[in-house]
């Protein structure tokens, strides 16, 4: 996914085409992955359909294009995209792009993250510069909704809804991006600030609780976190919190064994 995603920042403004399609869909899979035709669009005969297998019914949410209307499916699309690079609003059209792809279904797996990708590049070629935002991370949190609206579209032309619901993630995932930028560098400031005062064990804690990202340790680090984490005795642990505290590194809230530790990061507000 990561392959896929540079070649879309390098490539972003070059038209859509059959072959780029192609080569993103073979950048998700291998010779290791059994049982995939990758690097083409599917050819089996079954219908491609999205089920819910109930033991005592089973319902046919979706059912894509057969395999041998594909290619003459995706020209359309192709051409479609193409031809509408610079028109329409820029949620409007990610939104067409995303439901109009999956709608046809045209690989045997990975369609959502080709269907994902395609938004990517619209919103790269709608402002004339390579972006990458957390578009999969948002819809992953909203999956919920993101299939209830995305199968409304499956029973009626009019997707007003769907434009709408998309155009909100978009603006999520824009702050989402932002939020962790902004993020990473306070890192780089905090850890260029307190270079040389740190022990071994502070480091890595603060390390650890970068790495639980925008949201930090559930509830804020507490002094067994700290014991856990740098396998130290507690009066070390104190000391080691009480300093962090002190240079300014942690946010201390709560008294005795509520007490919990904070990055001591800016927070950044959030786009209007």
């Amino acid at each position: 996914m990561a392959k896929l995603l540079c070649d879309i920042y390098e490539t972003f403004s070059a038209p859509l085409s059959h072959e780029m399609l192609f080569k993103w869909h073979s950048m998700l899979f291998d010779e290791s992955t059994k049982d995939i035709e990758y690097g083409k669009y599917r050819s089996h005969e079954e219908p491609m359909q999205i089920v819910s297998y109930r033991y005592d019914r089973q319902r046919v949410f979706f059912e894509a294009p057969p395999s041998n209307k594909i290619y003459s499916e995706m020209e359309l699309f192709i051409d479609w995209f193409n031809s509408k690079k610079n028109s329409d609003s820029i949620f409007v059209r990610a939104a067409i792009a995303h439901v109009y792809f999956e709608s046809i279904h045209p690989f045997e797996d990975g369609n959502g993250r080709i269907g994902r990708a395609l938004v990517e590049k619209v919103l790269s070629q709608s402002v004339d510069k390579p972006i990458l935002i957390a578009i999969s991370k948002e819809l992953e949190k909203n999956k919920k909704n993101y299939y209830l609206e995305l199968g409304k579209c499956n029973h009626s032309l009019d997707i007003q809804d769907w434009v709408d619901f998309f155009s909100k993630i978009i603006l999520k995932a824009q702050q989402e991006s932002i939020d962790l930028l902004n993020f990473l560098i306070e890192k780089a400031k905090l850890f260029l600030k307190l270079s040389g005062e740190l022990n071994q064990r502070q480091e890595k804690v603060l390390l650890r609780m970068f790495a639980e990202g925008l949201e930090g340790f559930k509830g804020g680090l507490s002094a067994d976190n700290y014991i856990k984490i740098t396998k130290t005795s507690r009066p070390t642990a104190t000391r080691d919190l009480t300093d962090l505290v002190k240079i300014g590194a942690l946010l201390k809230t709560g008294e005795l064994r509520h007490t919990r530790y904070w990055l001591n990061i800016k927070k950044r507000k959030e786009i209007s």
